[in-house]
């Protein structure tokens, strides 16, 4: 039986901790909203932002954590990780929780993996349909960027996130009752950014690498084969920021250089590059966060999940629920992420 004592300490640790981050994420969401993060006035603009991305962060680690103490698994409560804004837009890199005592079993695994995920995607699934029928008028946005009322179109240039399956779902759902801002203004609505965020954050726990949530969750679903499946998606991601990184490399060397080594790449490999770019520019932009997770997969996730001893297939319920769980990857995922529109 797992102890289940939690020292103040603890507490203290863990409270010090969830403040902070709603503080981060006060922060960040009053920037969403530019304004000023650093005058405390203006904190108040980004409390819809923050309880949102904490009832997030909350559900997701609590899932893991619920899911271990009815196993009997001596877990942590969760350790929340602020950020401030000027670092990491979001105001946080997250949550986690830590298990104390070995999974032994594959049903306890996958049970322990699988119940974050779901519990974070039900909260956002919900986050994102109340921001939908809830969308303030164009006013909302006229107020941020006066210059736009004035436009016949939206302009589609800066930073831009990613879309995904569900997001064009949502959008196609809600098609005939709201019109939804472009993914290069998302992040001014609180719920449709919470959500979004919330999403990219369940996709990138769902990747079946090492000791992610879906590496837990492949690992228990097929055994030593999630090793094969790890790898091999490791090296599609990896391929795709390689590529990403010679399309900067074709932007850089658009520049005039006097250097005579950067002037021979002018003239011999960038006009073979950019052929091949001109060719298929979304191939070479696909990648472009990609090389810096596949670099922390490689060196401190690992791809392959440590095994466990117990064989025992997962019954039909769980693997059900573990292939529903994949799809929900699926339609989170976006290649692109975040990027910068010229």
């Amino acid at each position: 039986m797992a102890n289940t004592g939690i020292g103040l300490r603890q507490i203290a640790v863990h409270s010090g901790l969830f403040v902070a981050t709603f503080v981060t994420c006060m922060m960040a969401g009053a920037q969403w909203l530019m304004k000023d993060p650093f005058v405390i006035e203006n904190w108040t603009f980004g409390l819809t932002y923050a309880i949102l991305v904490m009832l997030f962060l909350a559900s997701h680690e609590f899932g893991h954590y619920f899911a271990a103490r009815w196993h009997g698994v001596d877990a942590t409560l969760p350790y929340f990780i602020p950020v401030p804004s000027t670092f990491m837009p979001f105001g946080t890199f997250g949550a986690v929780i830590r298990t104390k005592s070995p999974l032994q079993t594959r049903n306890v695994l996958f049970d322990i993996g699988v119940s974050g995920p779901l519990a974070g995607f039900v909260v956002c699934l919900v986050i994102l349909i109340v921001g939908i029928v809830t969308l303030p008028g164009p006013e909302f946005l006229y107020a941020m960027h006066p210059n736009y009322a004035a436009m016949t179109e939206i302009p589609t240039n800066g930073m831009t996130f990613g879309d995904t399956l569900l997001f064009s779902g949502l959008r196609w759902a809600f098609s005939g009752w709201v019109t939804l801002p472009p993914m290069n203004e998302m992040y001014h609505y609180p719920f449709l950014c919470v959500g979004w965020f919330g999403l990219f954050v369940t996709a990138l726990n769902m990747l079946p690498f090492g000791q992610l949530d879906g590496g837990h969750v492949l690992y228990a679903l097929l055994g030593k084969k999630q090793h094969a499946i790890a790898r091999g998606l490791w090296w599609i991601l990896f391929f795709f920021a390689i590529l990403s990184m010679l399309n900067l490399v074709h932007v850089l060397l658009a520049d005039s250089y006097a250097d005579t080594w950067i002037m021979w790449m002018q003239n011999s490999f960038d006009p073979l590059l950019g052929r091949a770019i001109d060719r298929a520019p979304w191939l070479y932009q696909m990648g472009e966060l990609w090389i810096f997770w596949m670099i922390i997969v490689r060196f401190v996730i690992k791809t392959d999940h440590p095994e466990i001893a117990d064989t025992t297939e997962l019954s039909s319920g769980r693997r059900i629920v573990g292939w529903i769980a994949i799809a929900i990857l699926i339609i989170s995922f976006s290649p692109r992420a975040i990027y910068i529109v010229p």
